[in-house]
């Protein structure tokens, strides 16, 4: 009997000190991945070019498709560029988000998210408001933090 127990003891102790589970790691991603995206609404509400830093990957394979057609911005310099102008022009941002769906593949390594914003700003004085725009990005995993690799806004017909 003393054996059963010393056993039962070792393995519950053994279950204690083994590694999170799949599906812990999995919730742990997401709301990492929940909060990058999270930091995209706050850095452009904010106009906070550090935080857009933080986010990204800094690499010249990034690339991000905005609204307007042709508008593909390539590389980290590029689109750090597109967004310190668009802090320069923009005021009183807003953007709400809903319908977010992250999705990880089964190494761990890579996410895409689909969401939808809201987007309103001033624009040299005139409110601009779009409802429905269509959002998408794909993170890295780079050194156990997630980064933006890609991004694409498409506003609705």
């Amino acid at each position: 009997m003393k054996k059963y127990f010393v056993l039962i003891c070792l393995l519950f102790s053994a279950g204690l000190v083994f590694p999170q589970t799949d599906k812990d790691l999995f919730k742990e991603d997401c709301a990492k991945i929940n909060e990058v995206l999270d930091k995209y609404i706050i850095a452009n509400e904010t106009q906070n070019i550090r935080l857009i830093e933080e986010i990204w990957a800094i690499d010249e394979d990034i690339e991000a498709f905005g609204t307007a057609a042709g508008e593909r911005i390539k590389g980290w310099e590029e689109i750090r560029k597109v967004f310190i102008h668009q802090f320069n022009t923009f005021t009183d941002t807003y953007i709400s988000a809903r319908n977010r769906s992250v999705h990880i593949d089964d190494s761990g390594a890579f996410a895409w998210v689909s969401q939808m914003l809201n987007y309103n700003y001033l624009l040299e004085g005139v409110q601009r408001k779009y409802e429905g725009v269509r959002h998408t990005v794909v993170l890295k995993k780079i050194n156990g933090e997630w980064k933006m690799l890609q991004m694409h806004l498409s506003l609705p017909h």
